[in-house]
């Protein structure tokens, strides 16, 4: 006997089906809108992972990074690095073949990195304002990061280091007082950035560098680039360089707990001595001393700052 199906039933019946049909079409529409809309979503997060920039985080101290809130500020805040690739260390002029790069951009980067970072701070003595709009910044990078190396943060260089924000490489020259003819040492050449800076104003430099790749390098790059009063050395910059001492004023690029014997012994009397004091997990207060005739060290704290612990050989 044939059986009549349900819809054939409820038309005879006069009844209608639509009770029936309409929760499966809503079912079924619902679904698909859920999908369509996971995939919109998804396509979405993936377009903006590979297109939008990570915002800058804050991973270990750097080697010379000045705790500013803003270029013309004094209020301390963390800057915090440029997050980017752990390079290899630099060798040359750089990591392999460097890339074309517009020098008269880098010139326009270089007039407002000195305009607005050091002027706009605390940074004015002439000299040092001059010699930071010749040095050329974005040759001491990677040349991946060339285009970023006059912005306002630190960048990575190789082997755990980096080259320091331009704003404190800017206040520590100014804090040396140099004049002229001095005869400069530097603790912690990294890849050479400061050691030419010092070179510009000072008769004579002297820069040690205990992570054998950098100083290699760091030497290298310094030669071709004819600063031929650069004298390179690889060892622990704690115990100075007694061969070539006295020094009419001392630099130390990385943060010690206290500061070495050994390098004011070595610095003349009326030197100076720069050096970012306190412990590497913190901030460190940059600390000027002066030496007094009796051999003693007159200090006084600049301001706060973070630096890559001073390494030491035990």
């Amino acid at each position: 006997m044939h059986r009549e199906s349900d819809m054939q039933l409820d038309r005879r019946e006069g009844r209608s089906s639509r009770w029936k049909t309409t929760p499966f079409r809503a079912g079924k529409l619902l679904g698909t809108a859920i999908i369509a809309a996971s995939i919109a979503f998804y396509w979405n997060y993936i377009t903006n992972k590979i297109s939008t920039p990570h915002p800058p985080s804050s991973p270990s101290p750097a080697r010379g990074e000045g705790l500013v809130a803003a270029p013309f500020m004094g209020a301390s805040s963390d800057a915090g690095i440029k997050p980017a690739p752990t390079p290899s260390p630099l060798r040359g002029l750089g990591g392999g073949e460097r890339p074309s790069i517009d020098e008269t951009r880098m010139t326009t980067l270089r007039e407002q990195m000195v305009k607005v970072q050091l002027e706009g701070r605390d940074v004015i003595d002439p000299a040092v304002l001059r010699v930071m709009r010749k040095v050329k910044r974005h040759l001491f990078v990677p040349p991946s990061q060339a285009p970023e190396a006059y912005e306002d943060y630190p960048l990575p260089i190789g082997e755990g280091q980096t080259i320091s924000q331009p704003y404190i490489v800017g206040l520590m020259t100014q804090s040396m007082g140099l004049r002229g003819g001095d005869r400069v040492l530097e603790i912690g050449t990294g890849s050479g950035y400061q050691a030419a800076v010092l070179a510009e104003l000072a008769a004579e430099v002297f820069t040690i560098e205990i992570i054998p790749a950098l100083g290699k390098s760091a030497e290298e790059r310094l030669k071709r680039l004819d600063y031929k009063n650069v004298h390179v050395k690889i060892g622990d910059g704690y115990r100075g360089w007694p061969e070539h001492a006295p020094f009419d004023a001392v630099m130390v690029t990385a943060a010690a707990d206290e500061i070495p014997v050994p390098l004011v012994e070595q610095l003349k009397p009326g030197g100076r001595l720069v050096i970012p004091v306190g412990p590497p997990a913190l901030s460190q207060d940059l600390i000027i001393g002066t030496k007094t005739a009796e051999g003693t060290l007159e200090k006084r704290s600049v301001r706060p700052v973070r630096f890559v612990p001073l390494i030491r050989t035990h």
